[in-house]
């Protein structure tokens, strides 16, 4: 940051300090004691944890905030109806799939989203899985594995998770790309899940028939699981994976929602969900990230917004192995202090 953008922080901070601008909804005006409440998807939740340490350090020295977080991790289709359908007050909402924001927050409670993060599916385990050692050595052999009697393994919930919906894609996008039924083998013979022709339906309340498949309500509570053994392999977002320091097999960018240029073949698969109601079809990965228009503390929201943003956001997300989208991508009413980070799309 040039001597120039910090003057301007500086500057704004003092200012809305001094107008009592900044500080918690619950706290007299002028208040050096800050709270801001994020709603994350749990694959965000390491990042933000380094974030949000780090941003604390920098609006305590330079804005004169002590800031502290009330984080809320969960599955992003949650995070999200916490706002529209709960009334929950939130100053960030992250999501692990932008499209969220567009398709149900905006116009009625946000008028912007950025673009920010991507990542991939893949499948971690331990080495005491079942069959460890062969699907490091086959990781082609995957499908057959997870296939087998003795092996279990899982995905979080579609109806609260973008990592449940996209894994499920993923075993969809499987059976195009090496022609054999994992979608039915995989899915339909384990759940209530089930496909008619490339479209999936998630029914709202789903229901699991074997042992085989143990589903949970965001991709991050599946890590203990595994972590102990009582589970064998579960499909995750490779950040996560690293974040653990789990072993995991890379799925062919066919199907691990990685590559942009592959967005035309991804969107051969769609996924209607039970929860929403709403049709989505499969695309690269794409974390977003709001502002809400009701936020208690919409100045510093911005200047944490800003933050995540630029270089100490994309220094964090890469200590936490998540690729950063340089740069951001920003749409609808973008707030004049982040224009300059972002590339404004409309």
């Amino acid at each position: 940051m040039g001597w120039r953008s910090i003057a301007l922080v500086l500057i704004i901070g003092v200012s809305l300090i001094a107008a009592g601008c900044i500080g918690s909804g619950d706290n007299v005006a002028g208040t050096e004691e800050a709270r801001l409440v994020v709603f994350h998807a749990g694959s965000l939740s390491v990042p933000f944890q380094g974030l949000e340490k780090e941003f604390s350090d920098y609006a305590e020295e330079n804005l004169g905030v002590k800031v502290t977080f009330q984080d809320e991790a969960s599955g992003s289709v949650k995070a999200v109806r916490k706002v529209t359908d709960l009334g929950k007050k939130a100053d960030i909402v992250a999501v692990a799939d932008y499209t969220l924001i567009p398709q149900l927050m905006v116009p009625n409670y946000t008028d912007f989203y950025v673009l920010f993060a991507t990542n991939e599916i893949v499948i971690a385990f331990t080495d005491k899985s079942k069959y460890a050692d062969e699907m490091k050595a086959h990781p082609e052999k995957w499908y057959e594995i997870l296939a087998r009697d003795d092996v279990s393994f899982g995905f979080s919930d579609p109806n609260q998770d973008p990592c449940g919906y996209r894994s499920v894609m993923v075993m969809k996008l499987a059976d195009l790309y090496y022609g054999k039924p994992i979608f039915e083998t995989l899915v339909e013979k384990n759940t209530n899940i089930y496909a008619n022709g490339t479209r999936i339906y998630v029914p709202k309340e789903i229901g699991v028939k074997s042992d085989n498949v143990v589903i949970r309500p965001k991709e991050t509570d599946l890590t203990g699981l595994v972590e102990s053994g009582s589970l064998d392999y579960f499909f995750i977002y490779k950040s996560v994976a690293e974040q653990h320091n789990l072993p995991y097999i890379t799925l062919p960018d066919e199907i691990n929602l990685r590559d942009f240029s592959k967005a035309d073949y991804y969107g051969q698969v769609e996924i209607t969900l039970g929860s929403t109601g709403k049709t989505i079809k499969a695309k690269p990965i794409v974390y977003g990230v709001t502002v809400p228009k009701d936020a208690p503390n919409r100045d510093l929201a911005i200047e944490f917004l800003k933050f995540l943003l630029g270089e100490n956001g994309q220094k964090v997300f890469k200590e936490n192995h998540q690729d950063f989208l340089n740069p951001p991508v920003a749409f609808g009413n973008v707030p004049e202090e982040i224009k300059d980070l972002v590339k404004v799309e409309g």
